[in-house]
Formats: C-alpha cells, sequence, structure tokens
C-alpha cells in the first residue's frame, strides 16, 4: 500500500510540474532555427546515446520541447534548460532506431511566444561504442597542474577516473589508447622518474620501460597490433617553441624520430633502417585492421625551427609479419605531402579497413595549435580522398579514433571558441559519407561553457577498462619498469 501510495504521489507531482509550467500561446511563427547550444540541429545520433540536452542562448524564460516520430513521442518543459528524462529518452530512441525525430522548440521570450523553424534527430541503428576516455588538461603551453584520464559511458552521465596525477607525483601522463575497442586492452604513458608504459593486457597490468640505448628517447605516440601482442612507437626529440609573430600561439616539431615495434611477450623492440633514417622524421604510426601494416607519416629532415613552415609529412606505410617479426622491403606513399602542399598527421585505420581517417594541417606534425587543421577520409578500395567539408569546421578538428563497428568517429574540435577542445562524434553511413557531427551530451547543458579542462585524444572502446586511479597510483609506487631490449 505504501509503494502504491508513493507512485500516485510522484505521478501527482508530475502532472502538478506540467500543469504549472507555462503553456504556449498567441504563437508567431519564425523561419529561423532555435539558438540551441550545443547545435544538435539535424544531426545523425546513434540509437544509444545519452539525451540531447541543450539551452537556448537568448532571453526564454519558458520552453516548450516537442520531440515527434512516427510510433512514439514527448514534451518537455523548462525555462532556459531543456533536459529529458533518461528514461523516456531510451525509450523513445529504441522505438525509433533507423528512422527520423521532429523537434518542434517554442519560447517565450521577452512576454512573446515564438516557434522555431523545427530540426530533425535521425536515429541511426548502429550503436556507437558505450564508453569514451580522454585526458582532461587544461590548455596550457609548458607546465600544467591537474590532469586526469577518465571514462564516460555515453550511454548515460556516468563519469570516473582512470588516473589522475594528483596522486603520481604531479607527473605528465599521455593520453589512454585502447587496442580493439575493448577495455581489456589499453595502454598510456606515464612521464617522469618513476614512469613507465602501463600496460593494460587480458586482466594483467604492468608497467614498461619502452627505451632502449638505441633509441633517441622513450616510446611516445603508438598503437596495437590487432593481435594484441605488439605495439608500434615513435621516439621523439619534442621542441615546443612560442611564436614571436602573427596571431598563433605555439608551435610543437619534432628535431628527430623513429619507429619502433614492441614485442610485449618478447619484452624485445624491432626496428628497421626504413623506418629509422636520421635524415627522415616518422612519427604517429598505427596498425592496419589487418595487422599486415604499419601507416605512419614521414618527412624529409629541414633546418629548425628556421623553416619549419617546409616541414610536411607525407602518408605512407611499410609491411610487418608478425610471425616472423620482420618488416617489409620498401615504403609506400598514399598521400604525398608534396603533390597536396599539406603535412598529414595522426592517421587512425577503421576496423573494418576500408578508411583512413588522418588530420591534415598547413605544415609540421602538432595540430592541435593549428587552427587550420581538418579532418580528411581515405577509401583503401577506391583510393579517393574525401575532404570531409560537413565534419570540419573553422577551428581545429583532429585527434580522432573509430567505433569498433566502423560507422561512427571521435574527434576534438576547438570549433566553439578556438580554445577548448570538446569531443564530436560523426556518422559514416554505408556509402562512406559522414554526416554534420555533435557534441558529447552532457548532464546540465551549460557544462561545456563552465569547465576549463580541454578532452584530449578520445578514444572510443566497446567495454569499459578494468582498472581504476587506484590501482594505477599502486603500480606507480610500487613497481619498476620492466625493461625492453
Amino acid at each position: 500500500m505504501k509503494t502504491i501510495r508513493f507512485i500516485y504521489i510522484a505521478l501527482c507531482g508530475v502532472c502538478l510540474l506540467a500543469s504549472c509550467s507555462p503553456k504556449p500561446k498567441d504563437v508567431t511563427h519564425v523561419d529561423s532555427l532555435p539558438p540551441i547550444y550545443p547545435d544538435y540541429a539535424n544531426v545523425t545520433i546513434p540509437c544509444n546515446i545519452a539525451p540531447l540536452n541543450f539551452l537556448l542562448r537568448n532571453n526564454a524564460d519558458a520552453v516548450e520541447v516537442k520531440v515527434t516520430g512516427l510510433s512514439d513521442s514527448m514534451t518537455v518543459y523548462g525555462s532556459k534548460e531543456i533536459c529529458f528524462s533518461e528514461n523516456a529518452w531510451k525509450r523513445l530512441l529504441e522505438k525509433e532506431a533507423g528512422k527520423k525525430l521532429t523537434v518542434r522548440v517554442t519560447a517565450r521570450v521577452n512576454g512573446q511566444w515564438i516557434a522555431y523553424k523545427p530540426f530533425e534527430w535521425e536515429v541511426a541503428k548502429e550503436e556507437l561504442d558505450s564508453y569514451l576516455s580522454y585526458r582532461l588538461i587544461e590548455p596550457g603551453y609548458e607546465v600544467w597542474s591537474d590532469i586526469r584520464i577518465c571514462e564516460r559511458n555515453i550511454e548515460n552521465f556516468d563519469e570516473r577516473i582512470l588516473a589522475d596525477n594528483n596522486q603520481l607525483g604531479n607527473s605528465c601522463m599521455n593520453c589512454h589508447i585502447y587496442g580493439n575497442q575493448k577495455g581489456d586492452l589499453s595502454m598510456f604513458h606515464l612521464r617522469g622518474k618513476d614512469g613507465g608504459t602501463i600496460l593494460n593486457r587480458d586482466g594483467k597490468m604492468r608497467k614498461l620501460k619502452l627505451k632502449t640505448e638505441n633509441m633517441i628517447s622513450p616510446a611516445v605516440y603508438g598503437g596495437f597490433h590487432p593481435s594484441g601482442r605488439y605495439g608500434v612507437f615513435s621516439t621523439n626529440i619534442i621542441i615546443p617553441e612560442f611564436h614571436s609573430l602573427g596571431n598563433k600561439r605555439m608551435e610543437v616539431y619534432d628535431t628527430a624520430s623513429d619507429l619502433v615495434v614492441a614485442d610485449f611477450d618478447d619484452n624485445r623492440m624491432l626496428t628497421s633502417p626504413l623506418i629509422s633514417d636520421p635524415k627522415v622524421f616518422e612519427t604517429f604510426p598505427v596498425f592496419s585492421a589487418d595487422g599486415k601494416f604499419i601507416y605512419f607519416c614521414s618527412a624529409k629532415s629541414v633546418p629548425l625551427p628556421g623553416e619549419v613552415k617546409k616541414l610536411k609529412y607525407s602518408l605512407c606505410r611499410i609491411a610487418f609479419d608478425p610471425v616472423k617479426r620482420q618488416f617489409g622491403a620498401k615504403v609506400d606513399t598514399l598521400w604525398n605531402a608534396r603533390t597536396t602542399g599539406k603535412s598529414v598527421c595522426f592517421p587512425r585505420v577503421s576496423p573494418d579497413g576500408k578508411y583512413i581517417l588522418f588530420t591534415v594541417a598547413d605544415y609540421g606534425t602538432f595540430p592541435i595549435w593549428h587552427r587550420e587543421t581538418d579532418l580528411q577520409m581515405i577509401n583503401l578500395q577506391t583510393g579517393a580522398v574525401d575532404p570531409l567539408a560537413v565534419v570540419n569546421s573553422d577551428r581545429s578538428d583532429t585527434y580522432h579514433s573509430w567505433s569498433s563497428n566502423s560507422r561512427w568517429f571521435v574527434f576534438a574540435s576547438k570549433r566553439d571558441n578556438g580554445q577548448y577542445g570538446k569531443p564530436y562524434f560523426a556518422y559514416v553511413d554505408k556509402n562512406g559519407k559522414a554526416r554534420k557531427p555533435f557534441v558529447l551530451p552532457q548532464k546540465h547543458p551549460s557544462h561545456y561553457d563552465e569547465i576549463l579542462y580541454s578532452y584530449n585524444i578520445p578514444e572510443l572502446s566497446r567495454t569499459k577498462a578494468i582498472f581504476k586511479a587506484s590501482d594505477i597510483e599502486k603500480i606507480f609506487a610500487g613497481k619498476k619498469g620492466e625493461e625492453f631490449k
């Protein structure tokens, strides 16, 4: 009886709240979209995404939002912020998967009700991988204070900390990289005297010293072989410098860089003269989907820093035999900097092996400080290059990863204000055409106005990471890194 009474009271409360909400009357219709933030108008969304809560950037003091599908609908009231019920949202998306939702926003502004032009949400049947990891960091230059690696469930608003540099001697941490979009295969670098590469593999945590006497530096940028046995890495001497002219703040470049493959079973480093030429800079390596090739960025060395604008990287590949642990006898060029006049970095291969997504800038290989940075995509079956005009903005768009079904990718964009990177998702249809991206939804739509951190290197995973921040604290303090030879 108490349970029935509680449910009745709760339902009465909901009805009372709805009845007290101002209803539109004497409405004026306008032929413009509502000024909502984030920009969720006319986007394709996965059927398992958290509610797309938003606010209005005007003087609205009352808002009505109607979301209508073919078989279901819902109406939400608010003042400036619109926050959907998670349960009602989930039911609606499940029913309307593969269909379109129409969103009608009516707002009372300065005493007048205005009905804005409706927009659509296309609900894709293909799900987005449920977990997203990223490094939260202040957009500084050479110093930092708080750095956290976090993991977010994109189906709701749950977030947890995977590593916190305040527990790790304030060490710098590189970003968290999954293998095969799975939480039981991942790694990130801890810098400093007690640091190393933290490898999470098959339920076992290891701290590795990925540096031999023949390497110019410890491992920097890297990725996993599909088998999980190998990791491919660049070793870089990285120089940050401030600009003296123009409106650019900073340039980061390599004065030397090579590639190596780490065998995690035998604690051995593998390399080839073809990817460790002192006259050539090689960086940002990644394995192909079948593990038979390594894609990477390559540029001939130039005098630095004086000729940094001539430092332009091509997209290349070299064969790799994981059984014989041997490299191919030649390097192929897939995207040539000499013919394009641009510079490529950060290639990522789709899990189905059909596409390579990469970043293009005017020069160099550190795109986050380049406003002109855009994403492009190569169709590996046809060789066609898609400039992804519908995805890119007039600010830096870079640092991306694929969902396990190859139908979604996430990337970091500074399109809002040019300072803070935020994670955006874009859908790729069966014909390889990308759709307008949308930012990671937050429980409170004012979140991005208030947070003073960038979301670096967003990475998707089907399952959550098997460790937590306290595990990283223990391995940092208690284990010496395993040596490689």
